[in-house]
């Protein structure tokens, strides 16, 4: 494949990412939001390689804060959203990328699910739970407390969001699996 060729998909697939990141879907509290901008993502990686997923996370990630960004939200949940994504891709690259097996497919979705999980705990606490009782005054403290925050929204929500990520991805990679196949590395 022609690096224009390239340049040209990764483009495409990040205005596709940038376009699903405009559907979110809000699951209980207002900035726990699920969208499907990863699968454009997802696909990136599986044809070609981590650093153009990483690409058109980050292009896309730039899209969002210059077109749409709603000001603190932005700011605070954009980067939360990008370590998320690529501790997310990172797993797939380095189980399932290697094997495309079904096997390696669900251990990469269990693994990236866990590691999501665990990174959003850290980050929720060292991050976004200081800079939104800052910035947006949400104090996570006053209002239900940082370990049942963290317990019963954070955890919940992030295991929910990389079955649903994976499940979702399974589902549009073997729809376009012979189209993939013509673009494949």
């Amino acid at each position: 494949m022609t690096n224009l060729r390239k340049l040209t998909l990764v483009a495409v697939l990040s205005a596709v990412s940038f376009l699903l990141m405009l559907y979110q879907f809000s699951i209980g509290i207002e900035f726990f939001k699920l969208d499907f901008s990863i699968l454009p993502i997802l696909l990136a990686l599986v044809l070609f390689d981590l650093k153009s997923a990483t690409a058109v996370l980050l292009i896309r990630s730039v899209l969002k804060l210059a077109l749409n960004g709603q000001g603190v939200e932005t700011l605070i949940g954009l980067p939360i959203n990008i370590v998320a994504v690529l501790v997310f891709i990172a797993a797939f690259a380095m189980i399932w990328k290697k094997r495309s097996t079904v096997q390696s497919f669900i251990l990469a979705g269990l693994v990236g699910t866990v590691l999501l999980t665990i990174t959003m705990l850290l980050v929720n606490y060292f991050y976004a739970i200081p800079l939104y009782a800052t910035f947006a005054n949400t104090d996570i403290e006053k209002m239900v407390g940082i370990f049942n925050y963290l317990v019963t929204l954070v955890i919940p929500f992030n295991l929910l969001e990389g079955v649903i990520w994976s499940a979702t991805f399974w589902v549009v990679y073997t729809l376009l699996r012979p189209v993939l196949k013509q673009y494949e590395e």
